[in-house]
Protein backbone atom coordinates (compact mmCIF):
# COMPACT_ATOMS: atom_id res chain seq x y z
CA UNK A 1 0.00 0.00 0.00
CA UNK A 2 1.53 2.93 -0.82
CA UNK A 3 1.27 5.84 1.91
CA UNK A 4 0.63 9.48 1.00
CA UNK A 5 3.16 12.29 1.60
CA UNK A 6 2.23 15.20 3.84
CA UNK A 7 3.21 18.58 2.49
CA UNK A 8 3.64 21.01 4.86
CA UNK A 9 2.45 24.92 3.98
CA UNK A 10 5.62 27.41 4.12
CA UNK A 11 6.18 29.69 7.60
CA UNK A 12 5.90 32.40 5.46
CA UNK A 13 2.40 31.26 3.51
CA UNK A 14 0.52 30.58 6.74
CA UNK A 15 2.04 33.91 7.84
CA UNK A 16 0.61 35.39 4.91
CA UNK A 17 -2.85 33.83 5.23
CA UNK A 18 -3.38 34.90 8.84
CA UNK A 19 -2.27 38.17 8.30
CA UNK A 20 -5.01 38.33 5.57
CA UNK A 21 -7.78 36.91 7.55
CA UNK A 22 -6.89 39.05 10.27
CA UNK A 23 -7.01 42.20 7.88
CA UNK A 24 -10.69 41.11 6.74
CA UNK A 25 -11.82 40.38 10.49
CA UNK A 26 -10.44 44.00 12.05
CA UNK A 27 -11.68 45.99 8.93
CA UNK A 28 -14.51 47.35 7.31
CA UNK A 29 -16.37 49.80 4.25
CA UNK A 30 -18.22 52.76 4.39
CA UNK A 31 -21.46 51.95 2.86
CA UNK A 32 -21.49 55.04 1.16
CA UNK A 33 -18.49 57.80 0.58
CA UNK A 34 -19.53 61.46 -1.46
CA UNK A 35 -17.91 64.64 -1.88
CA UNK A 36 -19.37 66.85 -4.44
CA UNK A 37 -18.89 71.00 -5.09
CA UNK A 38 -23.06 72.91 -5.18
CA UNK A 39 -22.91 76.45 -7.09
CA UNK A 40 -25.74 78.65 -6.27
CA UNK A 41 -25.73 80.46 -9.64
CA UNK A 42 -28.29 83.05 -8.71
CA UNK A 43 -26.33 84.18 -5.82
CA UNK A 44 -23.09 84.15 -6.81
CA UNK A 45 -21.24 81.54 -4.39
CA UNK A 46 -20.16 77.87 -3.99
CA UNK A 47 -19.37 75.35 -1.72
CA UNK A 48 -18.08 71.97 -1.27
CA UNK A 49 -20.21 69.14 0.39
CA UNK A 50 -19.28 65.81 2.04
CA UNK A 51 -21.33 62.50 3.09
CA UNK A 52 -20.85 59.29 4.91
CA UNK A 53 -22.78 56.70 5.95
CA UNK A 54 -21.48 53.29 7.30
CA UNK A 55 -21.17 51.20 10.61
CA UNK A 56 -21.17 53.36 14.29
CA UNK A 57 -17.96 54.91 14.05
CA UNK A 58 -15.79 56.92 16.99
CA UNK A 59 -13.29 58.92 14.51
CA UNK A 60 -12.82 60.00 11.26
CA UNK A 61 -10.64 61.36 8.71
CA UNK A 62 -10.86 62.80 5.22
CA UNK A 63 -7.63 63.22 3.23
CA UNK A 64 -7.12 64.67 -0.34
CA UNK A 65 -5.94 62.98 -3.38
CA UNK A 66 -2.16 64.57 -1.62
CA UNK A 67 -2.84 62.97 1.53
CA UNK A 68 -3.50 65.96 3.37
CA UNK A 69 -5.88 65.72 6.12
CA UNK A 70 -9.10 68.02 5.20
CA UNK A 71 -11.28 66.89 8.11
CA UNK A 72 -10.71 65.40 11.65
CA UNK A 73 -13.36 64.20 13.78
CA UNK A 74 -13.05 62.70 17.27
CA UNK A 75 -16.62 61.46 18.65
CA UNK A 76 -16.62 62.03 22.58
CA UNK A 77 -18.19 60.94 25.67
CA UNK A 78 -21.89 59.63 24.99
CA UNK A 79 -21.58 60.16 21.13
CA UNK A 80 -18.50 58.25 21.18
CA UNK A 81 -19.92 54.96 22.93
CA UNK A 82 -23.34 55.32 20.89
CA UNK A 83 -21.06 56.19 17.56
CA UNK A 84 -21.69 58.26 14.64
CA UNK A 85 -23.87 56.62 11.18
CA UNK A 86 -24.49 59.16 8.57
CA UNK A 87 -22.68 62.60 8.26
CA UNK A 88 -23.65 65.20 5.80
CA UNK A 89 -22.25 68.65 5.84
CA UNK A 90 -21.60 71.41 3.63
CA UNK A 91 -18.82 74.25 3.72
CA UNK A 92 -19.46 77.92 3.91
CA UNK A 93 -20.35 79.50 0.46
CA UNK A 94 -18.80 82.72 0.73
CA UNK A 95 -19.54 85.54 -2.21
CA UNK A 96 -17.40 84.73 -5.41
CA UNK A 97 -16.71 88.17 -4.74
CA UNK A 98 -15.02 87.27 -1.54
CA UNK A 99 -13.80 83.59 -3.11
CA UNK A 100 -14.01 82.95 -7.10
CA UNK A 101 -14.77 79.34 -8.12
CA UNK A 102 -10.99 78.78 -9.28
CA UNK A 103 -9.98 79.61 -5.77
CA UNK A 104 -12.95 77.25 -4.41
CA UNK A 105 -11.55 74.00 -6.79
CA UNK A 106 -7.86 75.35 -6.66
CA UNK A 107 -8.33 74.18 -2.33
CA UNK A 108 -10.23 70.88 -3.65
CA UNK A 109 -8.46 69.40 -5.96
CA UNK A 110 -10.03 66.62 -8.75
CA UNK A 111 -8.83 63.02 -7.37
CA UNK A 112 -9.70 60.22 -5.34
CA UNK A 113 -10.84 61.62 -1.26
CA UNK A 114 -10.08 58.83 1.11
CA UNK A 115 -11.95 58.39 4.21
CA UNK A 116 -10.10 56.53 6.97
CA UNK A 117 -11.74 56.41 10.73
CA UNK A 118 -12.74 53.64 13.79
CA UNK A 119 -15.52 52.13 14.76
CA UNK A 120 -17.26 51.74 18.21
CA UNK A 121 -15.90 48.16 18.31
CA UNK A 122 -12.50 48.50 17.22
CA UNK A 123 -12.34 48.28 13.57
CA UNK A 124 -11.00 50.10 10.78
CA UNK A 125 -13.46 51.63 8.59
CA UNK A 126 -12.40 52.67 4.77
CA UNK A 127 -14.18 54.59 2.00
CA UNK A 128 -13.08 56.82 -0.83
CA UNK A 129 -14.88 58.57 -3.44
CA UNK A 130 -13.84 60.82 -5.91
CA UNK A 131 -14.02 64.80 -6.52
CA UNK A 132 -14.61 66.16 -10.17
CA UNK A 133 -14.65 69.37 -11.28
CA UNK A 134 -17.50 68.67 -13.99
CA UNK A 135 -19.76 71.48 -13.56
CA UNK A 136 -23.05 71.66 -14.93
CA UNK A 137 -24.64 74.97 -16.50
CA UNK A 138 -27.37 76.83 -14.59
CA UNK A 139 -30.63 75.68 -15.39
CA UNK A 140 -32.62 78.63 -16.92
CA UNK A 141 -36.27 79.60 -16.17
CA UNK A 142 -38.71 79.03 -18.85
CA UNK A 143 -41.67 79.96 -15.88
CA UNK A 144 -42.62 81.18 -13.79
CA UNK A 145 -41.20 84.41 -14.77
CA UNK A 146 -39.31 86.23 -11.92
CA UNK A 147 -42.30 87.82 -9.48
CA UNK A 148 -44.87 86.40 -11.63
CA UNK A 149 -48.30 85.73 -10.21
CA UNK A 150 -49.48 82.26 -10.99
CA UNK A 151 -52.96 80.69 -9.84
CA UNK A 152 -52.49 78.59 -6.80
CA UNK A 153 -53.56 75.49 -8.52
CA UNK A 154 -51.65 76.12 -11.81
CA UNK A 155 -48.11 76.67 -10.63
CA UNK A 156 -45.92 74.88 -13.30
CA UNK A 157 -41.83 74.93 -13.12
CA UNK A 158 -40.58 74.73 -16.11
CA UNK A 159 -36.56 74.83 -17.83
CA UNK A 160 -34.50 74.39 -20.46
CA UNK A 161 -32.19 71.20 -20.64
CA UNK A 162 -28.91 71.81 -19.22
CA UNK A 163 -26.16 70.48 -21.79
CA UNK A 164 -23.72 67.75 -20.55
CA UNK A 165 -20.66 68.74 -18.88
CA UNK A 166 -17.51 68.13 -21.07
CA UNK A 167 -16.62 65.00 -19.58
CA UNK A 168 -19.99 64.00 -17.72
CA UNK A 169 -23.40 64.00 -18.44
CA UNK A 170 -26.35 65.09 -16.16
CA UNK A 171 -28.20 62.57 -14.65
CA UNK A 172 -31.29 64.39 -13.36
CA UNK A 173 -32.54 67.45 -11.93
CA UNK A 174 -34.14 68.57 -8.19
CA UNK A 175 -37.15 71.09 -7.91
CA UNK A 176 -37.73 72.42 -4.78
CA UNK A 177 -40.41 75.11 -3.70
CA UNK A 178 -40.57 76.87 -0.38
CA UNK A 179 -43.11 79.12 1.12
CA UNK A 180 -42.64 81.73 4.00
CA UNK A 181 -43.61 79.22 6.38
CA UNK A 182 -40.15 77.29 5.69
CA UNK A 183 -43.28 74.46 4.01
CA UNK A 184 -41.27 72.93 1.33
CA UNK A 185 -41.90 70.86 -1.42
CA UNK A 186 -38.87 68.52 -3.06
CA UNK A 187 -39.10 66.25 -6.20
CA UNK A 188 -36.23 64.81 -8.38
CA UNK A 189 -36.36 64.20 -11.64
CA UNK A 190 -35.23 62.18 -14.77
CA UNK A 191 -32.56 63.33 -16.87
CA UNK A 192 -35.39 63.67 -19.13
CA UNK A 193 -37.24 66.01 -16.47
CA UNK A 194 -38.13 69.84 -18.20
CA UNK A 195 -41.08 70.46 -15.83
CA UNK A 196 -43.03 70.06 -12.82
CA UNK A 197 -46.44 70.95 -11.66
CA UNK A 198 -46.60 71.94 -7.75
CA UNK A 199 -49.40 69.99 -6.45
CA UNK A 200 -52.49 72.56 -5.05
CA UNK A 201 -52.47 70.84 -1.96
CA UNK A 202 -49.07 72.46 -1.61
CA UNK A 203 -50.17 76.12 -2.51
CA UNK A 204 -51.94 78.86 -1.10
CA UNK A 205 -53.42 82.01 -2.55
CA UNK A 206 -52.00 85.59 -2.16
CA UNK A 207 -48.51 83.83 -1.31
CA UNK A 208 -45.19 84.36 -1.80
CA UNK A 209 -43.13 81.66 -2.75
CA UNK A 210 -39.12 80.70 -3.97
CA UNK A 211 -38.07 77.59 -6.12
CA UNK A 212 -35.09 76.43 -6.79
CA UNK A 213 -34.10 74.36 -9.60
CA UNK A 214 -30.77 72.10 -9.14
CA UNK A 215 -28.84 70.45 -11.97
CA UNK A 216 -26.96 67.17 -11.01
CA UNK A 217 -23.93 65.71 -12.66
CA UNK A 218 -23.50 62.23 -12.56
CA UNK A 219 -20.15 62.96 -10.01
CA UNK A 220 -22.67 64.82 -7.79
CA UNK A 221 -22.20 68.38 -8.45
CA UNK A 222 -25.03 70.61 -8.72
CA UNK A 223 -25.55 74.16 -10.50
CA UNK A 224 -28.77 75.99 -8.72
CA UNK A 225 -30.85 78.76 -9.67
CA UNK A 226 -33.35 80.56 -7.99
CA UNK A 227 -36.77 82.04 -8.72
CA UNK A 228 -39.31 84.01 -6.46
CA UNK A 229 -43.27 83.84 -7.83
CA UNK A 230 -46.43 84.48 -5.86
CA UNK A 231 -49.87 83.27 -6.40
CA UNK A 232 -52.76 85.24 -6.89
CA UNK A 233 -55.46 86.17 -4.37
Amino acid sequence: MKHGITRQRPLTMIFLLLAATASTAWSAKLDDAAIFIEINDTDGDAGIQIFLDGEGWDSMQVRKPDGNVILNIAAEDSIGRQGITELFFESAEPSFDVQTLDELLALFPEGIYRFKGTTTGGKKLKGKARLTHALPDAPVFIRPQEDQSVFFDDAVIEWRPVPDPAGSRIVGYEVIVEDDDDRTFAIDLPRAGRSVRVPPEFMERNRDYKVEILAIEKGGNKTISEREFQTRP
